[in-house]
Order: C-alpha cells, then structure tokens, then sequence
C-alpha cells in the first residue's frame, strides 16, 4: 500500500517539476509582435546586411583578403595625379556570404566603409539579386541611416526600424546598382 501512494506521489512530484518552467511564464504578461509591420529591435552587435560606402572607401583591398568565403571584389586603379587610388565598382555575392564580420574589422576607414546594418529578412527573386555592385556614381547614405540601402528587398508591408525602434526620418530608399 506505500508503494502505490510513493509512487503517486513520485508522478506528481515529476509532473510539477517538468511544469514549472510553464507555471513560472503562466503569469507573466505576454510580448506580442504584430509581425511583419513590427519587428523585435537587435542587438547592438547584430550582423545584419552589409552596406558599403563608395565615398568612404580608399580601396585599400583589405576587405577582400580578409573575406574567408571569397564573396567581396573591387576594382580599383591609381590615379597618377593624386597618387592614390579610384574605386571603380564593389560587389559583394550575399550567396556565399557568412556574415563573419570580419571585412566589417579590418576596415580601417573612420567611419567604416563597410558595415553590419540592423536589417534582417531580407528577399531576393532571383540568384542575380544576391550579387549587389557598388559604384561610386551611386552614393549610399550615411551609416548612421539605418535600412535605407535594403529598402527594396524587404518583404511587402514591413517596415524599417533603427535599433531603438523608430522609423529613420528620411523615407527615401537609396539602391544600391545591381
């Protein structure tokens, strides 16, 4: 007769410890995301898309050295009147990028010419898309402007956020040329 009490007892008392992680969220109040038209902000060290800014740039090339999936090129050439060299075009290939941040750490402009933005789910049609060119013709805004350069690859409906939750003030989305 105690070996059936002891073991309802061992059943209950297992039966609470695998529902405690349940009962302790039971009464806590729910986080709700109205998701796609609200996204969950990121962390500050989140690696997002890259951006890149041509105007930035002083093709230095050590970005495409230090990239270990080999997806970042650029063409550049010497000017023989300043001595220093042009950039031609920056592409990056977002198919064989593994976002190790590492171009984004050898950079040694102020401030960075590449970097880690805060968007995320971003949409590509078609395998042409994840090849992005860069051009000097074609000035990206300023790194402080958050999901401006991938605008044109969010889903439908979803909106642009910084880190801090907010809707940059400038609307205007700046393609990059592909």
């Amino acid at each position: 007769m105690i070996g059936y009490f002891k073991n309802i007892y061992q059943v209950a008392a297992g039966l609470l410890k695998g529902l405690r992680v349940t009962l302790v969220h039971l009464f806590q109040p729910a986080v709700t995301v109205q998701y796609p038209y609200e996204k969950l902000t990121t962390g500050e060290r989140f690696r997002g898309a890259l951006a890149f800014h041509p105007d930035v740039c002083i093709s230095c090339d050590m970005c495409v050295r230090a990239c270990p999936s080999d997806c970042i090129s650029l063409e550049a050439a010497r000017n023989e009147a300043t001595g220093k060299k042009d950039l031609h075009w920056y592409q990056i290939d977002f198919a064989k990028c593994n976002f190790c941040r590492l171009c984004e750490e050898i950079c040694p402009t102020k401030p960075k010419a590449v970097h880690h933005t805060p968007d995320y789910e971003l949409t590509f049609r078609d395998r042409s898309e994840f090849l992005v060119r860069w051009t000097p013709e074609a000035p990206q805004p300023k790194a402080s402007e958050p999901g401006q350069i991938w605008s044109r690859f969010l889903t439908r409906g979803q909106k642009i956020v910084d880190r801090q939750g907010k809707v940059p003030a400038s609307s205007t989305p700046s393609k990059p040329v592909a």
